[in-house]
C-alpha cells in the first residue's frame, strides 16, 4: 500500500478538476519526486481509463486518481430555476445558451470500477466519504484510499471508514471546499489549526492542503504533522497546466479571493471578478445542477477569453505561483523546504 512518506519530494499535486488538470503534469510531478494526479472529476469514464493508461505509460512511479462522491438528494427545482433566470443575461453576453440543469453522479461507479481494473497507487475521493464497502475494494487490490476532509468531525468518519490517509484542507484552498457537507465557509478551519488538531485526534497520515505556494508552506505543514503537502494553484502557471489563458495572466496579481457558489452551486474559492461579485448573493446550494446549467456558459467566456464571466478558482496564496515546468516547481518546493528545517534546526 503505498505510504505518502516515500516520496522523494513531500509535495502531491492538486487533482485540479474542470481544466488546469492533465497528464502531462501529473506525469511531470511524478517524475520529479511527488505524486501526480488525475482528476477524473467531469471526465467521461473512457476518457479516465485512456488519461491512466497515458500516465502509466510514461512514468513506472506511483500517480493517484480522484473520485467525485456523489451528493446524496437532488437540490429543489424551483429554486436552482429562479438562480438561472438571473444568469439569462450572463448567458446572451456571451452568446450561449444555458443548459438543462441535471442531477447526476458523475459516472461514481463506472469511475470506481475503472479505478479498481486499473489499480493506480492511489485513489483520493473529495465531496464525501465513500462507504466502507469501496475502500475495502480498493484495499483488496492494493489501493490506497485518501479521503478529503475540512472539519475535525469528517476527519473522525474518514478514518473510521479506513481511509489511509486524509486530505486535510483549509479554507485558504482554491477551487471547491472538498468535504462531505457544502458549507458556506463562515466558520470554516484554517489549515494549520486542523492539521494540529486533527493530528492529535487519528493517527492516520495527513496530507496538508490550502494556500501553499512556496518552500517556507511545505516546511510549515510538515512540522504541524502532515506527511506532504497538496499544491494545485502553486502549479497553474507551469506548462503542463491546461490553465486558460486570461487565468494566467491574472494569477500573479494582487487580487483577491473570495468563496461563492455562484458558479457551479457548490462552494469554492476563487479570484474575485464581475461574475462572482454580482451573483455570489444568489445561488443557492444546488451541486451538481448548477454547474451543469452554466458550463455552456463559462466555456463561452474562456474562448472569448473573459475573465470577468467564468471561475478563476485559486488559492490565497495564488500570487506565489511560479511560471516554470511542473517537475522544476516540485524540486524547488521541496528543496526550499529542506532548507528551511536545516535553518530552523
Amino acid at each position: 500500500m503505498f505510504d505518502p512518506g516515500e516520496l522523494a519530494e513531500p509535495i502531491v499535486q492538486a487533482p485540479l478538476a474542470g481544466g488546469p488538470s492533465t497528464p502531462a503534469l501529473a506525469i511531470a510531478v511524478c517524475e520529479a519526486g511527488g505524486l501526480g494526479f488525475l482528476a477524473a472529476g467531469y471526465e467521461q469514464p473512457d476518457a479516465v481509463r485512456e488519461e491512466i493508461e497515458q500516465v502509466r505509460a510514461a512514468t513506472e512511479r506511483p500517480f493517484g486518481v480522484n473520485l467525485f462522491v456523489p451528493a446524496e438528494r437532488p437540490a429543489d427545482p424551483a429554486t436552482v430555476r429562479a438562480y438561472l433566470d438571473e444568469l439569462l443575461p450572463e448567458a446572451a453576453r456571451q452568446g450561449a445558451e444555458l443548459a438543462e440543469p441535471r442531477f447526476d453522479d458523475d459516472g461514481w461507479e463506472q469511475k470506481l470500477e475503472i479505478v479498481l481494473e486499473q489499480r493506480p497507487a492511489v485513489v483520493s475521493f473529495t465531496f464525501g466519504c465513500p462507504p466502507a464497502s469501496a475502500i475495502d475494494s480498493l484495499h483488496e487490490r492494493d489501493i490506497a484510499a485518501w479521503v478529503t476532509v475540512t472539519t475535525v468531525e469528517e476527519a473522525e468518519q474518514a478514518s473510521q471508514a479506513g481511509a489511509d490517509a486524509l486530505v486535510v484542507q483549509g479554507i485558504e484552498a482554491g477551487g471547491h471546499r472538498g468535504g462531505f457537507a457544502d458549507s458556506d465557509g463562515a466558520d470554516g478551519w484554517g489549515l494549520l489549526a486542523l492539521l494540529r488538531v486533527v493530528s492529535n485526534m487519528v493517527a492516520t497520515p495527513l496530507i496538508a492542503a490550502g494556500g501553499i505556494g512556496d518552500g517556507a508552506g511545505v516546511a510549515a505543514v510538515l512540522c504541524a504533522g502532515a506527511s506532504a503537502a497538496q499544491v494545485g494553484t502553486a502549479l497553474m502557471l507551469s506548462p503542463e497546466a491546461a490553465t486558460n489563458d486570461a487565468q494566467r495572466q491574472l494569477l500573479s496579481q494582487p487580487i483577491p479571493t473570495r468563496l461563492t457558489r455562484a458558479f457551479t452551486g457548490r462552494t469554492a474559492r476563487g479570484m474575485v471578478n464581475r461574475f462572482l461579485d454580482e451573483h455570489s448573493t444568489a445561488a443557492p446550494p444546488a451541486y451538481p445542477e448548477i454547474h451543469h446549467a452554466t458550463s455552456p456558459l463559462r466555456a463561452a467566456a474562456r474562448r472569448h477569453g473573459d475573465a470577468d464571466a467564468f471561475n478563476l478558482w485559486a488559492g490565497q496564496a495564488h500570487t506565489l505561483a511560479r511560471e516554470l515546468p511542473a517537475a522544476e516547481i516540485v524540486r524547488q518546493l521541496g528543496a526550499e523546504a529542506r532548507e528551511v528545517l536545516r535553518r530552523l534546526a
